[in-house]
C-alpha cells in the first residue's frame, strides 16, 4: 500500500462492465453470466447503490445486491495467474475494479474507501462458482483460486457518486482490529480439499472466525456459513 497525505491510497487501474448473456452450457441448460465484461472508455462514471451504470448479474440469487455491488481484484495476482498457466488479464476474473497496491491481505472488513464522489466499503471475499469455470475455460480455476487465496473482494456502497474510472481510492476509515479479506477467505475454505487458503493446513482457526463474525461489516452471505461451519468443528 502507498500513502499520501490523505492517507492509505490504492489506484483503480480500469474498470470493466457488462451484462449477462450466454457463456455456455451445463447439464444441457444455457448458462448466462455477466462475468464477460467490457473496460469503460469514458473517464468517469455513475455507481448506484448496487451497480456500476451498465452493469448486470445474471443471477441475483447468489450475484450482486449491496453487498456485492462492486467487484475488486488486485492487479498484482495477474503474473501469478499467468505463471500458473492462465491467460488472465485485467478484467478477465469478471472483476469491475483492476485495483493496484491492495491485496486481501491489505484489505480489512468495513474499510470505507472514497473513489470519487462515492464512498465504498470492503463487505466480503469473492467466492469462485462453477460460471468462473465455464468462463475461463478451466475446471481447475477455482480450486486454484482457494489454494491460493487470490479472490478479490466486493464493495458495498455507503455513498452513490460519479466515480473516475481510473485513478486514486483513498482510504477514509477503518478500525485496524478487523479481520482481513484473506482472513475471511481462508476461514471460509479451511479444510476443503485438505488444504486452506494460501497454503495453510486447513485448519479452522476459531478466534480468527470469532472475530469474523463479530464484524458488522461482514456480509450475511458470508456470515450464515461461516457461523455454520465454527457450529460444526466444535461439535
Amino acid at each position: 500500500m502507498r500513502t499520501h497525505d490523505n492517507g492509505i491510497v490504492a489506484d483503480v487501474l480500469a474498470t470493466f462492465v457488462g451484462r449477462p448473456r450466454p457463456i455456455g452450457e451445463t447439464r444441457g441448460r444455457v448458462v448466462e453470466s455477466a462475468i464477460g465484461k467490457a473496460r469503460v472508455e469514458a473517464a468517469t462514471i455513475e455507481l448506484g447503490e448496487t451497480n456500476l451504470a451498465g452493469d448486470r448479474q445474471a443471477d441475483l440469487r447468489v450475484h450482486g445486491g449491496p453487498d456485492k455491488a462492486v467487484y475488486v481484484y488486485p492487479s498484482e495476482h495477474l503474473a501469478a495467474w499467468q505463471a500458473d498457466g492462465f491467460a488472465v488479464e485485467a478484467g478477465g476474473l469478471g472483476e469491475n475494479l483492476s485495483l493496484a497496491g491492495v491485496t486481501e491481505r491489505d484489505a480489512l472488513l468495513g474499510d470505507v474507501w472514497r473513489w470519487g464522489d462515492a464512498l465504498v466499503q470492503v463487505s466480503q471475499p469473492r467466492a469462485p462458482c462453477f460460471k468462473l469455470a465455464i468462463h475461463a475455460g478451466r475446471k481447475d480455476i477455482g480450486p486454484r483460486m482457494i489454494e491460493t487465496g487470490r479472490s478479490g473482494w466486493y464493495l458495498r456502497v455507503l455513498q452513490p457518486g460519479v466515480v473516475p474510472t481510473s485513478g486514486p481510492l483513498v482510504l477514509v476509515q477503518r478500525d485496524d482490529g478487523a479481520p482481513s479479506v484473506h482472513d475471511a477467505f481462508a476461514a471460509m475454505f479451511a479444510g476443503r480439499d485438505g488444504d486452506g487458503a494460501d497454503g495453510s493446513d486447513g485448519a479452522v482457526d476459531d478466534d480468527v472466525v470469532a472475530r469474523l463474525l463479530a464484524s458488522p461489516a461482514l456480509a450475511e452471505s458470508w456470515r450464515a456459513p461461516l457461523a455454520a461451519r465454527r457450529a460444526g468443528a466444535r461439535r
